[in-house]
């Protein structure tokens, strides 16, 4: 069976659509969705949870729908989210054993042991979590997702807020459950780190999957050569260059990407003279996951997106 599948799966709020005729398959891989702000990432991730039900289109988990079958659907998965989901009253271990008891997992007590020995975290296992570290705390967290041997692994920007040697950590964790044959869906805004761990990546915007693949071919579907160019002043209208595409603009930096951008360098800084801007300084690059990104949703979040948290808000206002 394919670890996750959906097929034209939207959701409305009201006559907003937050999710629009999303379909995707993602099996046997470390896949990241990527998007804005109210790009529809955290709904897509909450219906295929089960903590949202569509509006229209299908979902499966390991072959069982994410509506009819909801229960089959939670038992083959673990959901990580962003917000810290330990007692920090608690000890490691008693956070794991929580847990693998309210999973009926056989053996509660020896499967904690197993999995907090997976993420390095025996020695501090009978330690109050108030002591953990963020990147422990993390770990900690996969712990307890681990703990029922799930099929599918869902983790909402598994390493915010943590730095580089945490964040480090994290991805040999997640890598050695992919290795070990787990499905993992990842929300990030760290393009970096979807560029260097995952198999593949989807970007949504509007709800809409915008690009789609492996981080090297949607890199290779750009031009050879990015062009940043950092100006001052106003742009008096578009830029037109033959053979050069505006990737986009942000603050004072303006994006292009062209096939040689050696010849190209000299055409934008004359085509961004004309229309009106001081070219302060151009540099160029090969292309990176983020010019894809940029690519596909656009420079500016809009600011007609549909924003989870701002409805849950709203909705907690009306009560």
């Amino acid at each position: 069976m394919i670890a996750i599948e959906t097929h034209d799966l939207t959701k409305y709020y009201d006559s907003l659509c937050a999710v629009d005729h999303l379909t995707l398959s993602v099996d046997n891989e470390i896949f990241a969705l990527l998007g804005p702000n109210g790009s529809g990432k955290t709904t897509t991730v909450m219906m295929l949870t089960t903590l949202l039900r569509p509006t229209q289109g299908s979902a499966a988990i390991c072959g069982h729908d994410v509506v009819r079958e909801g229960e089959a659907v939670r038992k083959r998965l673990s959901y990580v989210p962003q917000d810290m989901a330990v007692d920090i009253k608690l000890t490691g271990r008693e956070n794991v054993l929580l847990f693998a008891r309210l999973y009926g997992v056989a053996d509660p007590k020896d499967k904690t042991d197993e999995v907090l020995a997976i993420m390095d975290l025996s020695d501090r296992a009978d330690d109050l979590i108030r002591t953990y570290s963020g990147g422990m705390r993390r770990r900690l967290e996969l712990a307890q997702a681990l703990v029922h041997e799930p099929e599918v692994l869902f983790l909402d920007e598994p390493t915010i807020g943590l730095d580089v040697a945490a964040r480090k950590k994290i991805w040999e964790h997640i890598r050695m459950l992919r290795k070990n044959g787990m499905t993992i869906f990842v929300t990030t805004h760290y393009m970096d780190e979807a560029d260097r761990f995952c198999d593949r990546v989807g970007i949504i915007s509007h709800g809409k999957i915008a690009a789609l693949g492996t981080p090297a071919a949607l890199k290779a579907e750009l031009e050879k050569d990015v062009i940043t160019v950092q100006v001052t002043g106003t742009l008096a209208g578009p830029v037109t260059i033959d053979g050069v595409r505006c990737v986009g603009q942000q603050g004072s930096e303006i994006t292009f990407t062209a096939e040689n951008g050696r010849e190209a360098m000299p055409l934008i800084a004359r085509a961004l003279e004309g229309a009106g801007v001081t070219v302060t300084s151009l540099s160029m690059r090969e292309p990176t996951l983020d010019d894809v990104f940029l690519h596909a949703v656009g420079t500016t979040e809009d600011s007609g997106a549909f924003d989870f948290q701002q409805f849950r808000t709203m909705l907690r206002r009306r009560k």
